[in-house]
């Protein structure tokens, strides 16, 4: 047998004097620098401070500039301890910043970093995402500013027990990516290739549960509302029912004659709360709030508005086979 070494001359490398690239390959390498050269300068590193004149550093983190003026958005839990620090982007600038609010429930805070003339992020709809999608991840893991990591949507509507101190709180409605995340990349920017930023980055199963998991709240409608009261300086209300309940099909005939084949099944009601005194019980189906059809618990939250705190929403549930309405007082979710 005999062996032929390489040829590694320069006419056999290509033009560039490198192995010639998998047109895939390189493809997805144009993807991912594409998105952190319009991208990476609205990424900001967090060093979080207790105020006054004895302050100390209590955190640090991510944040992604979303206005020209210095509004950042950051996770809650990142500045949860502190009310301002130092903000730090890709091209050295150190400016201080102040706490504007935060929502510990969606795990997002804004803050205003002083001055001006800041290149906002450009603001995506996570709705719109696919399981497999390519995604990239950009912060500040462990304080080295500028990191990126790639990976794909790994699976969307997850719920996130998170935890402070010693309370725990629980964030729905997730985007779950295999994007290398690890602390200080919470408040960063989860983007597409088109440099649209979906989702806040905001957590990472750590070791002894799994690895290469990631989380980031969602950048939607509902949180464009959330984020919008917050930069206002005005606390976020939230509407709610008093249950608990899961996504399960619904037989042919049922779900022929209303529509759509999913409902809802409330395995929870909350004592003394609104749904409980409106007749609603473990084991009804929930297929329609106000006529919109609802299929899952996300369906259910997003047709509850702030503007429906105080007033009456029409539940359609199904029970032993018959639809029967439930009128439900709505009140506001205490804080």
């Amino acid at each position: 047998m005999t062996l032929t070494a390489p040829d590694f001359s320069p006419g056999a490398l290509g033009e560039r004097g490198s192995v010639p690239v998998d047109d895939d390959l390189d493809a997805y390498s144009r993807a991912v620098v594409s998105v952190v050269e319009r991208l990476g300068g609205s990424v900001a590193s967090l060093r979080v401070e207790t105020g006054g004149t004895a302050a100390r550093p209590v955190g640090s983190g991510s944040a992604v500039v979303i206005s020209g003026d210095g509004l950042l958005l950051t996770s809650a839990h990142v500045v949860e301890h502190g009310n301002g620090g130092t903000a730090t982007f890709a091209d050295g600038t150190e400016v201080p910043f102040e706490l504007v609010g935060t929502d510990r429930l969606s795990d997002l805070a804004v803050v205003r970093a002083a001055g001006g003339g800041y290149a906002p992020a450009r603001l995506g709809d996570a709705d719109t995402l696919r399981v497999g999608q390519l995604v990239v991840a950009i912060g500040n893991p462990f304080g080295m500013a500028g990191s990126v990591s790639a990976g794909v949507v790994s699976a969307l509507g997850r719920s996130l027990v998170a935890s402070s101190g010693r309370t725990n709180r629980v964030v729905d409605d997730v985007i779950q990516t295999d994007a290398a995340l690890h602390p200080g990349n919470s408040g960063g920017a989860l983007a597409t290739v088109a440099a649209e930023v979906v989702g806040i980055n905001t957590a990472v199963v750590g070791p002894g549960i799994g690895q290469g998991l990631g989380m980031a709240v969602p950048v939607n409608g509902t949180t464009r509302a959330i984020v919008g009261a917050l930069a206002a300086g005005r606390r976020v209300r939230r509407p709610y029912l008093g249950l608990g309940g899961g996504t399960r099909p619904l037989p042919p005939a049922l779900a022929g004659s209303i529509g759509h084949r999913r409902g809802v099944e409330v395995l929870s009601v909350m004592t003394a709360g609104p749904a409980q005194r409106a007749g609603v019980a473990v084991g009804d189906v929930v297929v329609a709030l106000d006529g919109a059809p609802v299929e899952s618990l996300r369906d259910l939250q997003r047709a509850l508005r702030e503007a429906d705190i105080g007033r009456e929403v029409v539940l359609d549930v199904v029970r032993d086979g018959r639809l029967i309405p439930r009128r439900v007082h709505c009140e506001e979710l205490p804080s």
